[in-house]
Order: C-alpha cells, then sequence, then structure tokens
C-alpha cells in the first residue's frame, strides 16, 4: 500500500460526509412531519373485562370505556405523507453520500477506511442506515426514520467535531487482509444492533394505555428481537475472527485487552438476551431492559474503550 494520500479526494470525503449530516437532519425533518401528521393515532386495544357466571347478554356489551381499538383521526394529512416520502428520497441521497465519502476516504488514504475511530464511527452510521433501508423494503418501518437518521446525522456530528483526524497512513499491524474480515463483520453487526436499540428506547417510551403515533409495543419488541437475531451471529463471527487476527498478529487468541474483553462482554450480554428469551420466556419490559443494557455494552466498546483505556488497540487516533 502507497504511504502518499491524495489531498483532493481526502477533502473531498470530508464535505460528503458534513453533506450527508445535513441530509440525514433533512430526512429526520420529514420523518418527523410525517410521524406527527400523517400517521392515525391509535389506543391500545381493550382488555376483555371478566363476566360473572349467568350474566345476561347485556352484561358483556363492551362500554364506551373498553372499546376495541379504532382510529382517533379519520385519515392522516396528505401533504404530511408527501413529506414522508420525500424523507425516504432524502434518506436515500445521504446513504449514497455516507457511502461516498467512505470510499473517497478509501481511495485517497489505498486501504480500508475504518482503520481509527473516526472512520468507524462514519462506517457504523453507514451500516445503521442501510439496516433501515433494507428493512424497509420488507417491513413497514417507516416510523423508524425519523430516530434512524437523527442517529446517525448524531453519531457523523460527533464523529466529525470530536474524532475526526487526517487521512493517513496507519501502522503495519492493520496492513492486513484481516481487517476487511473482523472489522467489517463489527461495523455490519453494530448497524444493526443500533437499530434494534432504537426501537427497544422506542418501545420504552411507547404508551399503549393512550393514543400514539408509534406501533404497539408487541410491535417494537419483535423488530428489536429480529434485529438481534440477525446481527448477533454476525457479531459472533467478528469475535471469533478478532481471535484469529490477534494469532497472526500477536501471537495468541487472547490476551485480556480491554477492546477484547468488551466485546466478549458485549457478546454475554446479547447471549443473555436471546437466551432469556428463548429458553425462559422473557418478554416485555424486561427483556427489552436486558437488550439495553447489552447496547449500552456495545456503545461502551466501540467508543469508551478507546477513549478511556490503552491497549493493543489503542491505535484509533482518538484526538487528545
Amino acid at each position: 500500500m502507497s504511504s502518499q494520500v491524495n489531498t483532493g479526494l481526502a477533502t473531498l470525503s470530508d464535505q460528503l460526509i458534513l453533506a450527508t449530516v445535513l441530509l440525514y437532519l433533512a430526512a429526520m425533518i420529514g420523518y418527523a412531519l410525517e410521524l406527527a401528521f400523517g400517521r392515525v393515532r391509535t389506543v391500545a386495544a381493550a382488555k376483555r373485562q371478566p363476566v360473572a357466571v349467568g350474566a345476561s347478554s347485556a352484561d358483556v356489551l363492551p362500554s364506551a370505556d373498553v372499546l376495541p381499538e379504532t382510529p382517533r383521526e379519520p385519515e392522516p394529512e396528505a401533504w404530511a405523507v408527501r413529506a414522508g416520502g420525500i424523507a425516504v428520497v432524502l434518506t436515500w441521497i445521504a446513504w449514497a453520500g455516507n457511502l461516498a465519502g467512505i470510499l473517497t476516504r478509501g481511495i485517497a488514504v489505498d486501504r480500508w477506511p475504518w482503520a481509527n475511530m473516526y472512520e468507524f464511527v462514519v462506517a457504523i452510521c453507514f451500516a445503521a442506515v442501510t439496516a433501515f433501508l433494507v428493512l424497509m423494503t420488507r417491513q413497514p418501518i417507516r416510523f423508524l426514520g425519523a430516530f434512524v437518521t437523527v442517529t446517525a446525522a448524531l453519531g457523523l456530528g460527533f464523529a466529525v467535531l470530536f474524532l475526526h483526524v487526517q487521512a493517513g497512513p496507519v501502522m503495519p499491524a492493520l496492513h492486513s487482509y484481516w481487517i476487511a474480515i473482523h472489522v467489517t463483520a463489527a461495523i455490519v453487526a453494530s448497524g444493526l444492533f443500533i437499530l434494534a436499540g432504537v426501537c427497544a428506547v422506542l418501545y420504552l417510551i411507547r404508551n399503549d394505555d393512550r393514543a400514539s403515533v408509534l406501533p404497539s409495543r408487541k410491535d417494537l419488541e419483535r423488530i428489536t428481537h429480529r434485529a438481534i437475531v440477525i446481527s448477533f451471529p454476525i457479531w459472533t463471527f467478528a469475535v471469533i475472527a478478532g481471535a484469529m487476527w490477534a494469532d497472526r498478529a500477536w501471537g495468541r487468541y487472547w490476551g485480556w485487552d480491554p477492546k477484547e474483553v468488551w466485546a466478549f462482554i458485549t457478546w454475554v450480554a446479547y447471549a443473555a438476551y436471546l437466551h432469556a428469551r428463548a429458553t425462559a420466556g422473557w418478554r416485555g419490559k424486561a427483556a427489552i431492559i436486558v437488550s439495553l443494557v447489552a447496547f449500552a455494552c456495545l456503545l461502551f466498546n466501540l467508543i469508551g474503550v478507546n477513549i478511556f483505556f490503552s491497549g493493543l488497540h489503542s491505535y484509533a487516533d482518538v484526538p487528545s
């Protein structure tokens, strides 16, 4: 790999990421307008009331306060629905800008463009939006758009303001094909985990006893579970690939490095969520809280370890 940097492409990459932040924010506004004015507010389905033995048919008729779930508004605002459609287009444009920023950075330095914290966070934001767009083609999850795009915009903004480093060569340990295997798997899994984390937070915000433009808690939990089921084996592969890379680079599979430890803690936390849900039958708030604990471990592993700890993975180039 060449040690020279194409400064023109590197500058273009930085500009593309800034433009992507603005586009994600614009898309977020469109999704928010649709969420607020373009979706029918619904209330939770009424719980069945117990009926005494021998009660007449009149006694089992639903009362006014236990009616089944019905819309409170006749139909959504047409202009708000159009705003949501525009937001989808803006998201795809922003996604393309995010991808172009990653590619131009990689071409500028002639290496895989996720060798430091700035590049890694940019790639994770791209992965999260990619997961949302792909799943949106198969599931009715457009309501997540406002939350996913604002998360991506905040993540990119944080990377630009606090993690940005000039494009350049990396240490010899990162000149390996394993970075394409191990780090790519970690990025893909992290993007899906972020999508699951967003749904889990919305689950806690959602109150099924009140009218809301959000889906029911049951639907939010279902999306959370599916995203974790998909991402967990990918994260497992990333951990195994990291151990194999460590053996090639440092002559051992495990060395109690902080990054290795927290990657494994994250794996255990998500495994605990899946185990509790599959074997103990955990559902609802308890399962969601476990998933959020796992999500917190993931965020600390991705960001906190590189900032607060030193170790063999301390080549992330976090600006001081």
